[in-house]
Order: structure tokens, then sequence, then C-alpha cells
């Protein structure tokens, strides 16, 4: 007389069957998880384990759905950046006012406390961590500006936009992370004023 039957191990990073089905809810739990760990923590410091845990899921399921902590990092700073939606809105009016339209976007997700938590998180873990840089540098250049400079169809566009990509992080490290006044307390339209002439001419003059 046989026993019941075992049940199957799952093999390294698949998920339960109850736990696969519920979908892209639980993607974004550990999404939003991931992004609340990494802000507080850091790269460095901030495990996998630990987010699963937030997130209310098995360590396994969160390597199904994103693999390694690099990508599930990149995926969690995306939740902040948006760069689906920000990319055709800075582009859909054409070059003219799109030096303005990027600043605005860059320090209108800098100054909300929400997603300036996690990008700090990133910024300050790019400057120790190569990882972390390389997230910086897929998100800000790539997905963004260079996509932005290769539609206006300008000469050297990736030169440009890694023009644009260091004034504007160099405002975000001295702004928000050395906080050096008065650029740390500056009104954020005066901001915009001074620098979207800057980035109207990186990304559109011949």
């Amino acid at each position: 007389m046989t026993g019941p039957a075992k049940p199957r191990r799952r093999g390294p990073g698949r998920p339960r069957q109850d736990e696969a089905e519920e979908g892209p809810g639980t993607q974004e739990r550990i999404r939003l998880a991931a992004r609340e760990v990494f802000a507080e923590r850091g790269y460095d410091k901030t495990s996998v384990r630990g987010i699963a845990k937030v997130a209310g899921v098995d360590p396994a399921l969160v390597h199904h759905y994103f693999g390694s902590k690099e990508d599930l990092f990149a995926a969690a700073i995306e939740v902040s950046m948006e760069p689906a939606l920000v990319v055709p809105a800075i582009l859909g009016e054409g070059p003219d006012g799109i030096g303005e339209r990027l600043a605005r976007y860059f320090l209108g997700i800098w100054e909300n406390p929400v997603t300036r938590a996690p990008l700090l998180a990133v910024l300050r873990s790019a400057l120790t961590h190569e990882a972390a840089a390389k997230v910086l540098r897929g998100l800000v250049l790539r997905k963004v500006l260079e996509r932005v400079a290769a539609d206006l169809k300008v000469p050297d566009p990736t030169f440009r936009a890694e023009l644009a990509a260091s004034h504007m992080i160099g405002i975000a490290i001295v702004r928000y992370v050395v906080q050096v006044e008065p650029l740390a307390s500056a009104d954020p339209e005066a901001i915009v004023t001074l620098v979207a002439p800057t980035l109207q001419r990186y990304l559109t003059e011949e």
C-alpha cells in the first residue's frame, strides 16, 4: 500500500503555484517594498530576503519575478522615474521648450518626498557601488535622455545626453545629497529658469 504522494519540490527561484497565480499585483507589491527598503537601507545593506519579508512573499518569488538584486534595484527605482510615461511627455511638443520640460520633470521627481528617497539611495550608492551606478546610467541616460536626444535627430545624441545627465545629476548631488546653500534651499522654479536654457542647448543646437 502506497502512502500519499509527496509534493513536488520547486526548483530555485520557482514560486509555488498559488504564489505564481497572484500575478502582476504581487510584482507591484514587491517593487514597492523594494523601493521602500532600498531607500531606507541603501544598496549595500539591502537583501532580497529583507525585501521579501516586507512584501510578505517567499524570497524565491522575488528571484522568480525580478532575477538578481541589481535587476530588482532597477525595477524599484523605475517606479519613481516612470521613463515610459515621461519620454513621450518631454518630446510631445517638439524641440521648443524641451529643456524646460526636462528640467521640470527632473526637479519634480526630486522634490516629491515619495520619489526622492529611493533616488537618494541610488545616487549615494552609485558613488561607491558599480551595480548601483549601472542602474543610474541605465535609467537616467539610456531610458530617458538618450531616447529624448535620439528623437530630436541632432548630431552626437549620446554625447549630448551625457552632458545633460551630468548637469542634472550634479545638481542633485549638490542640492539633495551634499545640501550646499543657497542651492539646497533655492526655489525649484528659479532652478528651472536657469538650467532649462543649458539643457535646451545641449539637446537641440547644431
